[in-house]
């Protein structure tokens, strides 16, 4: 499934839509520490986290994350944004918990998954 996919299947916020929606997600990630995020996230997957700032941006860019999910209601300040912009990284929002919104993008993936077979 594409970023663009996802998106049009609303299941959360468009914040930021990024500048490669046609990049492929390969799985969902959930973690709130950066410094773990920045160690074993993986390149391409979707990021479920609700820590919205400056360093979770460097930390997704880092580590070649398709894209961003703010979780709970979490937000990117005005600076946050416009660094998210700038950047082209895709972030979404939602108010789930981490585990559910995680849980519906990988049913999702899933799903695509057993339609493209």
């Amino acid at each position: 499934m594409t970023i663009q996919e996802l998106m049009d299947r609303n299941l959360f916020t468009v914040i930021d839509a990024g500048k490669d929606t046609g990049r492929t997600i390969s799985k969902p990630y959930c973690c709130d520490l950066l410094s773990i995020a920045m160690s074993s996230a993986p390149a391409d997957g979707i990021w479920f986290t609700v820590m919205a700032n400056l360093n979770t941006l460097a930390v997704a860019a880092l580590t070649d994350t398709a894209c961003v999910v703010l979780c709970q209601n979490t937000a990117l300040d005005a600076h946050a944004l416009a660094k998210a912009r700038e950047e082209g990284i895709t972030v979404l929002a939602t108010e789930l918990p981490v585990f559910d919104a995680a849980l519906l993008a990988y049913g999702q993936l899933v799903q695509g998954e057993a339609g493209n077979a």
